[in-house]
This record gives C-alpha cells, structure tokens and sequence, in this order.
C-alpha cells in the first residue's frame, strides 16, 4: 500500500524570500492587526508625518522648547473644547455654541472681577457654574423638548454671542488679576537642585510613562480575559516603544525650557478623567449606545434623555473653563473672542477618528486631532504660509480625515 510522501512533506521557501513559515505568519499577524486598528494608529502616524515635515522645514524651529510650550498654550483652549464636543459627537449631536458660550463666560469673568472686584476664585467657580446651567438649559431642549441639537446650538451660538456684545458693551474689559493668568499662563515652580531641566516636569513625565504602560497592559489584559481581539505582541510593544518615546521627548523639551506649563495639568486631569469616564463608567457606556443605536439602547433600559442632558451640560462646564483660560492668556476679554473655535473642536474631534453617525471615538483622539491641528497652525506660522492658504490645507486635511473614516468602515465591512 502506497502511501503520498510528497504530501506531508514541507515545501521549501521561495528563493530569495530569507524567511521561515513563522515569520510569514507572524508578519501577516501583524500587517492584520494594523489593518483592524487602523482607526487608532492612523492619526498617531499622521501626526508623526506632520511634525517631522514641519520641524525639517521650519529648520528644527518647531521642535524647540520654547516652541513647545508656546504650543501647549496657544491650543489649550481648544483642547479642552475638543474634549467635551467628542463626547457630544459620540452621543449623536453637535454643539455650534461652544465658541460664543467661551467669549460669554470671558465676557462675565472680566465683569465680576473687573469691575465687581470680585475674588478670582470665587467668579471662577460662579463663571463655571453659569456655563453648567448654559449647557443644561441646551441639553434640555434637545433631550426633553426633542429640538435637533443644530437648531438649539445654533440658537444659542447667537444668543451668547449678542450677550457678549451686550455686558462688555462693545470694548474688550480687562486686566485680570494674577492668580487667574497663572492658570493659562503660568508654569510649574522650582523644586529640587539646580541640574539643566525642570526637576518637577521630569518626575511626571516619569509618572506619566509608568502611568501610561500601567494602563495599556491592564486593557490588554482586560481585552484577553473577554476573548476580543488583541494587536499582536510585537505590534502591541511597538505600540508601547512610541508611546513612551513621544512622551519622554515632550518632557524633555519642556523640562529644558520653563517646565510644564499649568493648563497642561489641567488637560492631563481632564483626559484621565475623561477617558476613565468613557471606557469604565456606565454612563461613559450609555453615551456610547445612544450614539451608536439609539432604539437598541433604549430597549436596554438606558435613560437616553438624562444622557444626553448630561452630555450638554458637561459641554457648557467645560466651554465655561475654556473661555476662563482663554480670556486669563490674554488678559482680557473681547466681544470677538472664541470665533469658529466651534469648528476648530468640531475638526479636532473628526480628525482624532469621531464618526459622523456618532457611537465611535475615544477622548484621546480628540486630543490627537487637537494636536494635529495646532502643529499645523503652528507649523504653518513658522514656513510663513499665509492664513488664506492655512485654511485650505486645513480643509482638506478635515476631509481627508472624514474620508479615511469612511474608507475604513467599508473596508471593515467589505
């Protein structure tokens, strides 16, 4: 009886390929582990691109500390916005208030403090407080009332851009007080022996990358305990690798120049926070579902209109302390402050992998597309390319962002 040899032998590896069966399948782990997590890594690889660009081009001007820091200051305003409109974009909505909502608050911090005298921690806490009930008050024409949050936003962009106009009478009010400009302004203090950096920025970078290590391997872990799908391990440590160089060489630039400036405090509270929020918390959940499928959420039990009151009011709060910073860098307040810094939040949200039909992004995104944004800005500056032409780049760049998007949910599907 005869039996087929040249069956269960192995063939031999093409000539010139250099590899073993392994090492084709640990490749085609790989390249499929990019592919199902291209919506994650793709802005990360954008951003890559645009600052090295921008830093060979600008002759390494970008990449300086002083530049770094003017960086973080300029878009934290921005950022911060850009947190709270990815979670209204996950819930299925849009807010075009968020702009006029800041010069507002800006507008009733300088005249509490200015002409009222009023103790800067006090308006602070009345100034957030009004941006709360700004935002609840929206929230509740769109999730009781059932007005599409276009027409209500759109409503309310109006309406805080006239009461801008209406309590500084048409002049910018200012100075603030010093503790308020330190919060937008201001850097970390002096702590430790003399050496070349700033001793505090260094030891929360460290903080931050053991932090951030921490986090990836227990939702990797996670992940594997609930069978989903995992990067392989080579991926996922390449994944690691960059993370933990990106943030080691912002510390480093910063901590050569004046150290970390304290907004960024700020922003690193807010995305823990944030991100905590959305991937642990039940509501972070149900903003999710509503976004995602709102019948099937609501056949779940989830309470889609306390959610998405919720949603809005979180935005008022957070538009509130971005109009604090931003009037506090300025020192002022302005009737024409916070324009299209709706669209800007919007962008950076798209841009960090939000999805138009809502349901998908995650708050470190938003930060991405954030970033990418104010690099570009700033980028743009350095080159001297002109403010005609940055916002055409900009456009496309939102297009080409939504396009991707688009591309990688049929390919997903496909």
């Amino acid at each position: 009886m005869s039996t087929d040899v040249t069956a269960k032998t192995p063939a031999p590896a093409p000539p010139g390929r250099g590899g073993s069966a392994s090492d084709d399948s640990l490749l085609q782990l790989i390249v499929g582990g990019m592919r199902r997590n291209m919506r994650q890594y793709g802005m990360l690889m954008a951003l890559g691109l645009i600052v090295v660009l921008f830093a060979v081009w600008s002759n390494g001007d970008l990449l300086l500390p002083r530049n770094v820091s003017n960086l973080v200051l300029q878009n934290s305003y921005i950022l911060i916005l850009a947190i709270g409109m990815m979670l209204v974009i996950i819930a299925g909505h849009i807010d075009l208030s968020v702009g006029s909502l800041t010069a507002f608050i800006g507008a009733m911090a300088a005249v509490l403090m200015v002409e009222h005298d009023l103790p800067w921690p006090l308006a602070v806490v009345l100034c957030l407080a009004i941006g709360a009930v700004a935002g609840a008050v929206q929230g509740f024409f769109i999730a009781y009332l059932g007005i599409p949050s276009f027409i209500v936003t759109l409503a309310g962009m109006l309406l805080f851009r006239g009461l801008t106009e209406i309590f500084l009478k048409g002049q910018t009010l200012g100075p603030f007080p010093k503790g308020l400009q330190k919060i937008a302004n201001g850097f970390l203090p002096e702590v430790g022996p003399t050496t070349n950096y700033h001793n505090l920025t260094l030891l929360l970078g460290l903080a931050l990358i053991v932090f951030v290590v921490f986090q990836e391997v227990r939702d990797r872990k996670r992940q594997q305990e609930f069978a989903l799908d995992v990067p392989p391990a080579k991926l996922f440590l390449l994944k690691l690798v960059a993370l933990v160089s990106a943030v080691l060489t912002v510390t480093l630039l910063l901590a050569s120049y004046k150290g970390a400036p304290v907004v960024l405090l700020i922003l690193g509270v807010l995305v823990v926070g944030f991100g905590y929020l959305m991937r642990n918390a039940i509501i972070g959940r149900h903003i999710y579902a509503i976004g995602g499928n709102l019948p099937a959420a609501k056949l779940s039990g989830v309470r889609d209109k306390k959610v998405t009151f919720l949603v809005f009011l979180n935005m008022g709060m957070l538009a509130a302390l971005a109009g604090l910073v931003f009037a506090a860098r300025f020192n002022a307040a302005s009737p024409k402050a916070g324009l299209n810094f709706e669209l800007e939040a919007i962008a950076a949200s798209f841009i960090g992998g939000a999805s138009m039909s809502g349901g998908v992004g995650t708050v470190l995104g938003a930060i991405i597309g954030g970033v990418v944004l104010g690099v570009l800005n700033n980028g743009m500056n350095l080159v001297g390319i002109g403010t005609d032409y940055q916002q055409v780049i900009k456009g496309f760049v939102l297009l080409a962002a939504v396009g991707f998007d688009v591309w990688n949910k049929r390919k997903v599907g496909s």
